[in-house]
């Protein structure tokens, strides 16, 4: 969100084994330490291992952004280049994803999703707590998660 307008952004994600000692954490537009505490989050609670790769992140446009309802796409793009597998397309993402896994209501979800309907997707994954106060909308499919393990599951 910037200020009441809903911006949707691309996330492009690279991970890549390396055989150097320390991986490369390239971040373009994220902020580098969130990305690596979601990175640790995907290590402990996915059993992803992404200590041996190297991770590029890129937000499409140039756009810089520091919300933490970006962190499920995060997680998203990393575990799409990870697994080798695409996010199915029309298929956006929303969530705040904590310590231990879980994913945390965002605000104004409904102007999200308005936004999401009108740019032409057909479904979006959104924390469980958003979905249960939200209207439903013709078309749109609403997918609550509670768990990032849950929402890759669902995703991939």
């Amino acid at each position: 969100m910037e200020g009441t307008r809903p911006i949707l952004i691309e996330l492009q994600a690279l991970a890549s084994s390396t055989n150097l000692g320390t991986p490369r954490r390239t971040i373009l537009g994220l902020d580098q330490n969130r990305v690596a505490l979601l990175v640790a989050v995907m290590e402990k609670k996915l059993g992803m291992h992404l200590l041996g790769h190297d991770i590029f992140m890129n937000v499409a446009g140039g756009v810089r952004v520091y919300e933490p309802a970006v962190d499920l796409g995060i997680v998203s793009a990393i575990a799409s280049s990870f697994l080798d597998k695409p996010v199915s397309e029309g298929t956006a993402v929303v969530g705040e994803i904590g310590l231990t896994g879980e994913i945390r209501a965002v605000g104004q979800i409904e102007v999200r999703v308005r936004e999401m309907e009108k740019m032409g997707f057909k479904r979006c994954l959104v924390p469980r707590n958003n979905l249960e106060r939200m209207s439903k909308v013709a078309g749109f499919e609403l997918i609550g998660v509670d768990r990032v393990a849950a929402a890759i599951e669902e995703l991939f």
